[in-house]
């Protein structure tokens, strides 16, 4: 062959094991520990899976569904920023404070799909999926976001129409003739 080339191996019926990879000693250090992740280091367990976390959270009519992945802190709602989606600041408040009480508002990315309801209930709906996706993630926050009452389904909802009635309890103007 050509100098300064290495020969290649090649599978014979003699030879069907292939040559070990060379480990240079430069590469492992032996006495060095691994590099800790960066979630070790602030103090976070580190993430769970390769999937992100996904929770449903529903009020009034309104149903959310959340995915929770490491990221920056960006809220992604239908596509659309929440100052875009959700222009009302009350609205985010609400939406962000599972975040805000276990201090985790720049960890993790959330990807949220919204269907049915209000502004409202929507924003609730969004706070329970997002405090039930921080259980999934850390269980050590479960006692403090169900004291803030985050974790309990709000069961009030619109109450149906009866018949002889306006609205719900509203009745007709009561004619003496």
């Amino acid at each position: 062959m050509t100098e300064g080339y290495e020969e290649e191996h090649v599978s014979t019926p003699e030879t069907d094991e292939a040559p070990a990879p060379e480990v240079l000693d430069s590469e492992v250090p032996a006495d060095e520990p691994a590099p800790e992740p960066e979630a070790f280091a602030q103090g976070v367990a580190p993430f769970p899976s390769s999937r992100p976390i996904q929770t449903v959270g529903r009020r009034k009519k309104a149903i959310v569904r959340v995915r929770l992945v490491p990221g920056t802190g960006r809220f992604i709602l239908n596509g659309k920023s929440m100052d875009d989606y959700m222009p009302n600041r009350v609205h985010q408040n609400i939406a962000r404070e599972p975040m805000e009480l276990v201090e985790r508002t720049e960890g993790f990315d959330v990807f949220v799909n919204l269907r049915g309801g209000g502004p409202s209930g929507q924003a609730g709906a969004l706070r329970m999926a997002l405090a039930r996706a921080l259980v999934a993630y850390q269980p050590e926050d479960r006692p403090t976001l169900k004291k803030a009452g985050m974790l309990t389904r709000d069961p009030r909802a619109k109450e149906r129409k009866k018949y002889g009635l306006k609205k719900a309890r509203k009745s007709p103007q009561y004619s003496k003739r």
